[in-house]
C-alpha cells in the first residue's frame, strides 16, 4: 500500500503519522510538501495534525488552498481515501472534501446532552 502524507507550515504530527502508516502498511511513506502542485500515486492520503499556518484565520482555512489540494480533491474523486486528523480534519472540511462548517463559539459555551 503506497502512502502519502502531506506536509503543511506548522504541522507538528507529520512525522509520527508517518511512522504509523509505515509500520501499518510495511511500505514508506512519501512526505508531500504543501507548494507541491501533484502528489505521487497513492492508496490512502494522510493529513495531519498540527497547526497549518498557526491557524491564524479559520482552523485549516490556508492550508485548504494550498496548492497539494487540487491533487489531494483529484486523487479522493478517483476514490483515493483520505484521512485528516485533528487539524488535518478541519483542512479537509475547509476544502470542501467534508460537509458542514467549522464555526467560531463566539458564547465559549459548552453543551454537553
Amino acid at each position: 500500500m503506497k502512502t502519502a502524507v502531506i506536509v503543511f507550515p506548522g504541522s507538528n504530527c507529520d512525522r509520527d503519522i508517518k511512522v504509523a502508516l509505515e509500520a501499518a502498511t510495511g511500505t514508506p511513506s512519501a512526505m508531500v510538501w504543501h507548494a507541491d502542485r501533484t502528489l505521487p500515486e497513492c492508496d490512502l492520503i494522510a493529513l495531519p495534525g498540527g497547526f497549518s499556518y498557526g491557524d491564524y484565520l479559520r482552523s485549516g482555512a490556508m492550508a485548504a488552498n494550498s496548492p497539494v489540494m487540487r491533487g489531494v480533491k483529484q486523487h479522493a474523486e478517483r476514490g483515493v481515501p483520505v484521512l485528516g486528523v485533528c487539524n488535518g480534519f478541519q483542512v479537509l472540511t475547509e476544502a470542501g472534501l467534508l460537509p458542514g462548517a467549522l464555526m467560531r463559539n463566539a458564547s465559549q459555551n459548552f453543551i454537553c446532552r
